[in-house]
């Protein structure tokens, strides 16, 4: 049996905490690539993530969530039966990273100042033009010695660090706020209530069994319906038996 995690979130913010998260872990993959033709998708994620991160608010959701982070941290620390290792390690962790964010500039600011992203950056936003006539400059930085390019984008990931880390230990909260809980969605559909705190709903369910859930809804309430992944003319396109899944509400 093989299983998927789903995530859905119920705020905003959060869905730019997922993107930004799937950006920066795509970037990890092909930071390591040694093919030049690879390298250059490094760009075209790195170049989608500045997009990003430029037209949101980030720094100002993660400090408001650290600060949230802190308060919580300090208020179980009274708890007798907590583990005071873990909590300060998890407190030091939150202090640090909210020092390092009031401090430093705006994501991405070190990258935008780059001679040679700056330059190429623009025909990237074009189809196709990352072609070797339009871009003769990056042409030949793919034909520099690998070790000189993969020590160039391991300095360029390094600037995004901090953006990794707050992203990071934003989540890990939000996802550890919610346990999994064995559900039924009748018929293929389920409605539930969001709680005040919920940000973000979480499924668990089977991938080899030929559905996959959606969800609508907003902060307040919610629901998800199974879709069936390939149908023909005789079958609805959604689920109509009962399916077992689990169920977190972050």
């Amino acid at each position: 049996m093989s299983d998927a995690v789903f995530e859905f979130p119920l705020k905003e913010k959060v869905r730019n905490y997922l993107r930004v998260e799937q950006l920066l872990g795509q970037l990890k993959i092909t930071a390591k690539a040694e093919q030049s033709s690879l390298q250059l998708v490094f760009f075209e994620q790195l170049f989608e993530l500045l997009d990003l991160v430029e037209r949101i608010d980030l720094r100002s959701d993660l400090t408001k969530d650290l600060e949230a982070h802190e308060k919580s941290l300090v208020y179980w620390s009274k708890h007798p039966k907590i583990d005071s290792t873990a909590l300060d390690h998890a407190l030091k962790t939150v202090l640090r990273l909210r020092q390092k964010i009031k401090t430093e500039g705006r994501f991405g600011s070190t990258l935008k100042e780059d001679k040679l992203l700056s330059s190429i950056r623009q025909r990237f936003a074009i189809p196709g033009g990352a072609c070797s006539f339009d871009l003769p400059n990056l042409h030949f930085w793919l034909h520099q010695p690998l070790e000189r390019r993969l020590t160039e984008i391991a300095q360029w990931l390094d600037t995004l660090a901090l953006l990794d880390d707050a992203i990071t230990v934003g989540l890990s909260f939000i996802r550890e706020r919610g346990q999994f809980k064995s559900t039924i969605a009748e018929s293929g559909f389920y409605q539930g209530a969001a709680e005040d705190k919920n940000e973000l709903i979480r499924v668990k369910c089977r991938t080899d069994e030929g559905y996959y859930p959606t969800l609508s809804g907003n902060k307040y309430r919610y629901a998800l319906r199974f879709m069936l992944f390939s149908s023909d003319d005789s079958k609805s396109g959604s689920v109509e038996e009962n399916v077992q899944f689990l169920l977190a509400a972050c």
